[in-house]
């Protein structure tokens, strides 16, 4: 699949994606999360990576997410202002598959969180488990890769096969994919209504 920027009018599709988020549970504790936290295998979704700045009197400067296998990234909401976004990828063209996603040059402060977005596809339903490594301006990092009971959980993601509701479906989880849809609409939305690309780094 080829991979390629969101158009200017993304902005859009950033709003929405905020207002989606608002309508989940809140998470415990301040983590990097992946929203929505439940979505639709086979199915392009608008996702949002969001690491918050925890240490007081720093800033987030760099952060840096490891794609796990079967979670194809299509397009990208163009990143925050004062940052930049690289890839890291194997093949090219159509059958570009993204691996890792580098952003830097950003300052988020204390008590905010560092928010980027952009269009994937889970291949299967199951569980995707993400690795980011976050930079802080005095150069110590936080690693977001251990068990969802350590300090610094690994975000992750229940993609589902379908939004049926058999008896092990809970109501939450077709709450959950119901917003998973929306964020698909705001994504695709985005993605036919600008007018001019950015170009990647």
């Amino acid at each position: 699949m080829k991979v390629r920027p969101l158009r200017e009018r993304a902005g859009l599709a950033a709003v929405l994606a905020t207002g989606v988020m608002l309508l989940l549970p809140a998470i415990a504790g301040a983590h990097a999360r992946i929203s929505p936290a439940v979505s639709l295998a086979g199915k392009l979704q608008l996702y949002s990576l969001a690491v918050p700045t925890e240490k007081e009197g720093l800033t987030t400067t760099t952060i840096v997410m490891t794609v796990p296998t079967g979670f194809g990234i299509d397009s990208f909401v163009p990143p925050p202002p004062g940052w930049q976004m690289q890839l890291q990828q194997t093949g090219s063209g159509d059958n570009a598959v993204v691996t890792k996603m580098t952003w830097t040059g950003g300052r988020t402060p204390t008590g905010q969180d560092s928010l980027f977005q952009f269009l994937a596809q889970p291949a299967s339903a199951k569980t995707y488990t993400f690795r980011v490594q976050q930079t802080y301006s005095d150069g110590s990092i936080v690693n977001w890769a251990g068990s969802e009971s350590s300090e610094a959980p690994a975000p992750t993601i229940q993609a589902a096969g379908s939004l049926g509701g058999g008896s092990g479906t809970s109501a939450l989880t077709i709450i959950a994919l119901v917003v998973g849809v929306l964020g698909l609409l705001a994504g695709a939305f985005a993605l036919l209504s600008g007018s001019k690309e950015r170009t990647l780094a």
